[in-house]
């Protein structure tokens, strides 16, 4: 089973190596154990550019982290190597190199059999073709992965229905997948235009815990990775704390829910039923786990929104106690206490819930 793992982002040409390797102790310490550094542009002396990027890299590495560099073609003919001798990069520390711009095809899949055994990884983001060439060439797939670009500049980032079509055909091949997310509080990044760094456009202007959620919760991305540099360290924690197994969705409770309504929303695994409905999301269960406790009608909200948290009061006879969310507005029958509400930023995941998928509730307030 793949292990889904967290990383962060740096960019020794434009940092203090006191200042990144601080940074790199403290996503350790969180459990980050991916780094994403840049050589496409590391300019000036390339001696210099050199020794700072191995400093950065081996102090990674002493962290227990794959740290993978992004290259093209140009930094192959500037640094004058060759894609059969890879020995350049194993000198860094490097467990792998990225392909932001790649090859014919030929090269990448000879690369996989390098001696030094590095990690090759291909740029998801572009068309299909590209990956079909590379596999046509047979490459070593223990040593292919993938990673989707991140978008500095505004209205340029992935939309969600392509990005998924582009992670998916990597998965069906057995390929590992990462894409990024933006830190909103980070500015730094490898270009001079930066208006956040993310992999999809939708995600540009949502907390880092959002973005996260979504990407684990595709069911396509095994590595999410923090774009910018330098994340806080509220936001460094809040990406740690995201579930990687299982969706949480935010909840705002109201403040005149019962103890036992309390226990239903947020007491235990919820999942959706196989038989889905248009109206609501059902958590049916929770009618037994809490059966023969009495849950009074209130009355306070004659019409249900969509996101709002619902357990079935007594006038609902056998379904007293189930949970619902609803996925429309509609009209309450006054057998339905609405009991809280998902945050405004969780309402996208109602519609990417599946039928049996499990989830959580988890409190805002």
């Amino acid at each position: 089973m793949k292990t889904k793992r967290i990383g962060i982002s740096v960019y020794p040409q434009h940092s203090d190596l006191d200042e990144i390797k601080a940074y790199i102790d403290k996503a350790s310490n969180y459990g980050y154990s991916r780094l994403f550094t840049c050589l496409l542009c590391a300019d000036g002396d390339k001696e210099a550019v050199f020794d700072k990027f191995k400093a950065v890299v081996q102090h990674a590495v002493a962290h227990g982290m794959i740290v993978v560099a992004d290259v093209d073609p140009r930094v192959f003919r500037e640094l004058q190597l060759s894609h059969d001798d890879l020995s350049f990069f194993k000198e860094m520390g490097l467990t792998g190199i990225r392909l932001d711009e790649g090859f014919t095809g030929f090269e990448e899949a000879m690369m996989t059999f390098n001696p030094q055994e590095l990690l090759i990884e291909i740029n998801i983001s572009p068309e299909q073709r590209y990956l079909e060439n590379i596999l046509n060439y047979q490459p070593n797939r223990d040593k292919l992965i993938g990673c989707h670009n991140f978008y500095p500049k505004k209205y340029s980032g992935l939309g969600w229905y392509y990005f998924m079509e582009r992670s998916e055909s990597f998965r069906q091949e057995g390929i590992r997948v990462a894409a990024f997310v933006n830190a909103p509080s980070a500015e730094l990044g490898p270009w001079p235009v930066s208006e956040g760094l993310c992999t999809i456009e939708a995600h540009r202007d949502l907390s880092i815990t959002t973005q996260a959620k979504e990407l684990f919760n595709s069911g396509v991305v095994d590595d999410v990775l923090i774009a910018n540099a330098f994340a806080s360290d509220q936001e460094l924690a809040a990406l740690a704390s995201v579930n990687r197994a299982l969706l949480e969705l935010d909840v705002e409770l109201h403040q005149d829910i019962t103890d036992v309504e309390r226990a239903i929303v947020l007491d235990q695994i919820h999942w959706v039923r196989g038989d889905i409905n248009e109206r609501t999301i059902r958590s049916s269960h929770t009618r037994n786990l809490y059966k023969g406790k009495s849950i009074k009608p209130k009355g306070t909200n004659p019409m249900i929104r969509r996101g709002d948290v619902i357990v079935e009061n007594d006038a609902y006879n056998k379904y007293t106690g189930e949970l619902h969310i609803a996925l429309q507005d509609f009209e309450n029958t006054g057998c339905s206490n609405v009991v809280g509400r998902i945050s405004h930023e969780n309402i996208r995941f109602l519609d990417q819930l599946k039928p049996w998928q499990k989830f959580n509730l988890t409190t805002i307030s």
